[in-house]
């Protein structure tokens, strides 16, 4: 018999403590061929885990990824329930998504962390998300507009340091700020953030991406020296 990729998981809301079924991908299924210079994974097969990293509860709309905390603050659920629940149309997202569905859920999850008041490192992700799923369906304006999103609140969370109890890093932090800066061509903060990453040699650690800055800083020099 042959085993699906997929297997049905129950998954409690942080928001109003129902549990749920949805999907998650069988790791062994997971197959990245490559990664792009802003971490966008390119999967092998047809199965593209980033579809369901995204948890949208049927029972009260809220939608939210393993990023968000469990805190709400005083005041947040009742404007959940007024902004999110009170409007909620039913949709089934426990089974296979499509893009458009995966797309349709980040969107939620986007609006429930701001209403929410979520970390501003976990709605960059987010936004950097919908930037790849709209790369995948070649729509140039939708990814720009999101990885625009996305650049800004890796800003908004290195000025305030939101990243400092997460996985992030500072120089990763300071690679996606300039990495998402070239490719929405703003080369002034693009230039000065490699050169941010570059400075950290010194220090050790994160030998790879401080390879990456200097990749992606010698394709500016290169685009720069062309247009002379």
């Amino acid at each position: 018999m042959e085993i699906s990729p997929y297997y049905e998981k129950n998954v409690q809301c942080i928001n109003c403590k129902k549990e749920f079924p949805t999907l998650k991908v069988r790791s062994k299924f997971i197959k990245v061929e490559h990664t792009e210079s802003d971490f966008q994974p390119i999967y092998v097969d047809d199965v593209n885990a980033l579809y369901y990293n995204v948890f949208v509860c049927e029972h009260c709309g809220f939608s939210f990824t393993e990023d968000f905390s469990k805190y709400f603050a005083p005041g947040v659920q009742d404007e959940i329930r007024t902004q999110i629940t009170e409007k909620w149309v039913h949709h089934d997202f426990k089974g296979e998504r499509t893009v458009f569905q995966a797309i349709q859920a980040y969107k939620l999850a986007f609006i429930c962390g701001t209403i929410k008041k979520e970390k501003f490192v976990a709605s960059a992700g987010l936004a950097l998300r919908l930037a790849w799923l709209y790369r995948s369906l070649k729509n140039e304006g939708q990814e720009q507009r999101f990885l625009k999103i996305s650049r800004d609140h890796y800003m908004d969370s290195y000025s305030n340091e939101d990243y400092s109890s997460t996985q992030m890093s500072d120089v990763r932090i300071m690679y996606m700020i300039a990495e998402l800066s070239r490719r929405i061509s703003d080369m002034e903060n693009a230039t000065r953030f490699f050169s941010k990453v570059i400075e950290k040699q010194n220090t050790g650690g994160e030998a790879k991406i401080i390879e990456m800055a200097k990749e992606q800083w010698a394709i500016i020099r290169k685009e720069k020296a062309s247009q002379i």
